[in-house]
């Protein structure tokens, strides 16, 4: 493999010795022409795979147009893809930004100003542990990370953390912190290791918002858009939350993120509280169009749900029996294999086997592949990783 030096650029990263150059589909190579089939999507942002045809000609024709036109000027576009967003969450309105950790930002000065606007001035949001919601200030302070906190404090004030999927955790701070006024949970944790909140834990939680006057924010920035079969994870509880952030694959690789709030919180923000240079460009907004057309045309809601449950079944199948293997979990596609140590040394491995995917929360392999993914490539993903798992497995566990 040929490595490619990076001097000038900040070492924030741990990377692989790979360069990508291009992409089809479900397939990447390097420059060394090595193929890989892709399991991680970008981290669950190549919605559509690698130069999905469709996609390529729309941004091809809004490049001719316009890139980027700022806030000061009514976009289109905007109007557009808030609309095809409200159309399928059932909420009220669109507040556009770049990234993941842009909108989950937004969702807590939301929250903050919610208070606020009800005489509390201190403002507490309820966080659960495990979770993952960005690394500026705000948003690490909000993760349940410690390893993200190291070397950043003090962190921000305001935060009280619950266990997740602990109904009881949430009504026992409930009663003890009156200045509550919004609990903020991913639907399906991701960077803590694919744990799915159950349907009755989403019931009871949006019944105690209501009956407390708290928003509940749901973070759906990497298990929305389609991943786990409905257009978001939250839906399989038949529940709609107050405000629920979005980016990763809305724009199938362009940056987009967005804020989606329901009535409650939808008119919190006014004129001059909030905005973004970037967010809702004419090139992002057409990637996150097309995106959501391309999904409809092809049914790829229900071909995350029934490759998904193809590729978990197999998993299960081939390593849910093997000694060190805890669980294998997730929706859809988004799916992980936890195992009874740190298992890391996967990442390279897979990689050397043709195999791109990721390692969180120290024991958990992750895979999020692009929605496009086939049941055969399902299956050659099974049979590159299992024999590796095992083999991983079988050696002497490192202390």
């Amino acid at each position: 493999m040929t490595a490619v030096s990076m001097p000038h650029v900040m070492p924030t990263y741990g990377r692989l010795p790979i360069a990508l150059t291009h992409g089809d589909g479900c397939r990447v190579w390097d420059t060394d022409g090595r193929e890989y089939l892709d399991g991680l999507g970008g981290i669950a942002v190549n919605t559509l795979g690698h130069k999905h045809p469709k996609l390529v000609a729309a941004l091809q024709d809004q490049v001719t147009k316009m890139i980027h036109c700022c806030n000061y000027y009514q976009v289109p576009l905007q109007e557009e893809l808030a609309r095809m967003l409200v159309e399928r969450s059932g909420l009220t309105n669109v507040f556009f930004c770049n990234s993941g950790l842009e909108a989950n930002e937004a969702a807590l000065k939301i929250a903050r100003k919610y208070g606020h606007d009800k005489g509390i001035d201190r403002a507490e949001v309820v966080v659960c542990e495990r979770a993952f919601h960005g690394r500026s200030i705000a948003t690490l302070s909000a993760t349940g990370n410690p390893k993200v906190h190291q070397g950043f404090e003090p962190l921000v004030e305001g935060f009280v953390r619950v266990k997740f999927n602990d109904i009881d955790s949430l009504r026992a701070v409930a009663d003890s912190h009156p200045n509550i006024t919004a609990v903020f949970m991913e639907t399906v944790q991701g960077e803590g290791g694919i744990h799915p909140a159950r349907i009755e834990y989403l019931q009871a939680v949006r019944q105690l918002c209501d009956d407390k006057g708290w928003l509940l924010m749901l973070d759906e920035v990497q298990c929305g858009v389609g991943r786990t079969g409905k257009w978001f994870a939250h839906q399989w509880a038949g529940i709609q939350p107050d405000v629920m952030p979005l980016a990763k694959g809305l724009g199938s690789g362009v940056p987009v993120g967005a804020v989606v709030c329901g009535p409650r919180a939808a008119h919190v923000l006014k004129p001059g509280n909030h905005g973004s240079t970037f967010g809702g460009n004419p090139l992002s907004m057409r990637a996150g169009v097309e995106t959501i057309k391309i999904m409809e045309e092809e049914g790829l809601l229900a071909n995350a749900g029934r490759v998904g449950q193809h590729l978990m079944s197999a998993l299960e199948r081939e390593l849910g029996k093997v000694a060190g293997v805890t669980e294998v979990r997730g929706q859809g596609l988004m799916i992980g294999i936890e195992l009874d140590r740190p298992c890391g040394v996967i990442l390279s491995r897979a990689m050397e086997a043709g195999l791109l995917l990721s390692v969180t929360a120290d024991k958990v392999i992750r895979l999020v592949p692009p929605l496009i993914l086939t049941t055969e490539e399902a299956d050659q993903i099974v049979a590159i990783l299992a024999p590796l798992v095992r083999q991983f497995l079988s050696e002497p566990a490192v202390a």
